[in-house]
């Protein structure tokens, strides 16, 4: 009985062809699914914060300094979810990582600007807070239109500085000679000094005040109200305090320790890791709405109005929204 060799010496190599067909098509219907995911992701933040921005702009109720600091955000936040969200799926972390050109330098400091505009704007809104609650009776004095507005420029100027700086850094960092890579260091010092750790020791800082402020006022308070009420107040300014600071540490401090590593030492890290990092970082800004609007119920009212398409219907800038925050 004769045995064909050929037949026998085939069947390695096309089970070795089949095996590979099959991880390649289920690495792509992975990476379709996850596309998939992210994409939604871009859309829910987009809208989420479309929603707060029409909100601010069409309530006359909602025309106040400490929204416009909201809807600063919300700009910021939004422009995240139309740009960088579609940018960043596009030409992923990986791909960057390899083929380093021109154009993901300019992605990476376009995303970089408006993330840090999105910081900035939250640290402002954390220091509105803070006179609010702790200086109440001169807050009106201290934080005008004037302020606000100058809130706003500082707060978009220096993210798009810090933007600018890195690009530059980056187009010059393997053609630098010398004296160049002073400027490239520093421009990445500040960078990150600016973006991230200033702002979140300011909010670290204006955060734990306020909490002590607010639990301090409370307890004055013990002789004219319930216990339970007192109680009550204090888990909520602590739920408070706990969720706007534990979700911006939560979605920006590993992804920036990450990259001051990367930055100040030659630790090699997996490029999976970091992309992962870069998509949590990025999920801050479909939170924000949630955190800085959606928690209040005169929001909501506003909300509801909008998707039901009420206000289309007829004039309701002047509409009562109700003005209760939620425990």
């Amino acid at each position: 009985m004769s045995v064909n060799r050929t037949s026998i010496t085939n069947i390695p190599l096309c089970f070795e062809t089949d095996l590979l067909y099959a991880l390649t098509n289920t690495r792509y219907i992975l990476c379709m699914l996850l596309n998939i995911f992210l994409g939604i992701l871009s859309i829910i933040t987009v809208c989420g914060n479309l929603l707060v921005i029409i909100s601010i702009t069409y309530f006359k109720q909602l025309h106040t300094p400490t929204n416009s600091l909201v809807l600063s955000l919300a700009v910021a936040d939004l422009l995240v979810g139309v740009l960088v969200f579609p940018l960043t799926i596009k030409f992923s972390t990986s791909s960057c990582h390899y083929h380093y050109d021109l154009f993901c330098k300019v992605q990476s400091s376009f995303a970089v600007s408006l993330c840090t505009s999105s910081i900035l704007n939250l640290c402002c809104i954390s220091i509105d807070r803070y006179h609010a609650v702790c200086q109440p009776l001169t807050y009106r004095a201290k934080i005008n239109d004037h302020v606000i507005v100058t809130m706003i420029l500082v707060s978009w100027g220096v993210a798009v500085l810090i933007g600018i700086s890195l690009l530059i850094a980056g187009l010059h960092q393997k053609i630098c000679v010398k004296p160049c890579l002073t400027f490239v260091v520093v421009a990445n010092i500040m960078g990150l000094l600016f973006a991230f750790y200033l702002p979140m020791i300011v909010m670290l800082c204006i955060y734990l005040k306020i909490f002590l402020v607010a639990q301090r006022q409370a307890r004055s308070i013990q002789n004219t109200m319930s216990g339970a009420t007192v109680n009550k107040m204090e888990r909520k300014a602590t739920k408070t305090l706990a969720i706007v600071m534990g979700v911006f540490l939560m979605c920006w401090f590993p992804y920036f320790l990450c990259t001051t590593i990367r930055a100040f030492s030659k630790v090699t890290m997996s490029v999976v890791l970091f992309e992962v990092l870069s998509w949590v970082a990025l999920s801050n800004s479909l939170i924000n709405p949630f955190i800085y609007a959606f928690f209040y119920s005169w929001f909501r009212a506003a909300f509801r109005m909008i998707i039901s398409g009420k206000i289309i219907q007829g004039d309701f800038t002047n509409s009562k929204l109700s003005y209760t925050l939620m425990c």
